[in-house]
């Protein structure tokens, strides 16, 4: 403990805190939660496996209520479980600084996850959370939807290895319909099947901002694959979409996927070298602000690669 506080030390400006397999225990972790209620400098902290929880969680938590520069927190495989969750998903109800989580293999099931799609729906500053290799099923992901409606931020969602069906499928390609931020999806080695391939497929012909998509290990046969080519016909921003591990056979399928993957992929870097030139022309003429005020979010990820 001695040494966390060193660490922490304002006067050292330290901006990332590694305790990663360290083992820390509940002892530790309330140690480190009262340093972060008034530490200024902390942006990342990474509590990758230890052994902290549902009170570490809790303490933490309540930390999170007053801390306003923690950007980053690692929490996977730390037994934190449903209540612990439930005391991290009040403090983002609050804080408006934590852009990624991380409560990935945590045991945390559909009870303890819909307490963070009940806070999904108000907050503003999360874009990633991961919540991996647990239990989650069909009862959040309805939640979960429901949430990604109304969320504007968050834009990686990492569901893989959970109790993701062809129900829970059907709920989360609803909310794609509508959900204009989502760029990333993870649904890594799930259960959805070619009936939930179905469901995401007739979500992509509509959705606009996803570009990632995960299907890998979800026993998608060659269905599931033609209900998925189909709606890439239409789609013009999906550019990653793993099916590796599943039971497609036929090959030609697969190719024309990705045929239209690399098109889409093709057609978003040239969309990107010509917002880049007119960026620069606009800093040539002293309007760049213009952009920002009449696309921010063209602006912010053109300036990205600008």
């Amino acid at each position: 403990m001695d040494q966390i506080q060193q660490l922490l030390d304002e006067k050292l400006l330290v901006k990332e805190l590694n305790l990663c397999n360290e083992r820390i225990g509940l002892q530790c972790a309330q140690f480190l939660a009262k340093i972060l209620e008034t530490n200024t400098t902390l942006t990342k902290l990474n509590l990758r496996n230890n052994q902290i929880g549902n009170q570490g969680a809790q303490f933490l938590a309540k930390a999170l209520e007053t801390n306003t520069t923690l950007m980053t927190l690692n929490l996977w495989y730390n037994q934190i479980g449903n209540q612990g969750t439930q005391f991290l998903a009040k403090a983002l109800e609050t804080n408006t600084t934590l852009t990624i989580l991380d409560l990935g293999n945590n045991q945390i099931c559909d009870q303890g996850a819909q307490f963070l799609a009940k806070t999904l729906e108000t907050n503003t500053t999360l874009t990633i959370l991961e919540l991996g290799d647990n239990y989650i099923g069909q009862q959040y992901a309805q939640f979960l939807a429901k949430a990604l409606e109304t969320n504007t931020t968050l834009t990686i969602l990492n569901l893989q290895g959970n109790l993701i069906s062809f129900q829970c499928a059907q709920f989360l390609a609803k909310a794609l319909e509508t959900n204009t931020t989502l760029t990333t999806l993870d649904l890594w080695n799930n259960h959805i099947g070619d009936q939930g391939a179905q469901f995401l497929a007739k979500a992509l012909e509509t959705n606009t901002t996803l570009t990632t998509l995960d299907l890998c290990n979800n026993h998608i046969g060659d269905q599931g694959a033609q209900f998925l080519a189909k709606a890439l016909e239409t789609n013009t921003t999906l550019t990653t979409l793993d099916l590796s591990c599943n039971q497609i056979r036929n090959r030609k399928m697969i190719v024309k996927i990705n045929k239209k993957l690399k098109i889409n992929h093709t057609n978003k870097q040239r969309l990107m070298c010509l917002q880049i030139q007119c960026l620069e022309k606009l800093e040539q003429l002293g309007r760049i602000d213009e952009i920002k005020s009449f696309n921010p979010i063209i602006y912010e990820s053109c300036l990205m690669k600008y």
